[in-house]
């Protein structure tokens, strides 16, 4: 796999953990909270990799979410980790 098509995943993967944690209001709110993003700076901004890595921090952050998260997802805790750690190369 190219460094592209690993960047590309993980960004993959980013969206869609994001998508979990938007779908429990609390979850959500407190991903606001902690990142200071706003709804409408949170769309603005989707495709930037700085949020998308902000998404896994925030789920690494509380290792409950971050099973749940997995879980949902159907994939290892450690792949979030990984992405993570790929979109934090950016």
């Amino acid at each position: 796999m190219t460094a592209e098509e690993q960047k590309t995943g993980a960004s993959l993967l980013a969206l869609v953990a994001l998508r979990w944690t938007l779908e429990d209001e609390a979850r959500a709110s407190r991903f606001l909270a902690l990142t200071g993003l706003t709804p409408e700076g949170l769309r603005e901004r989707l495709a930037e990799s700085s949020i998308q890595s902000a998404v896994l921090s925030f789920l690494e952050a509380h290792e409950p979410d971050l099973l749940a998260c997995a879980a949902a997802l159907d994939v290892n805790p450690g792949a979030l980790v990984d992405a993570h750690r790929e979109l934090d190369r950016g």
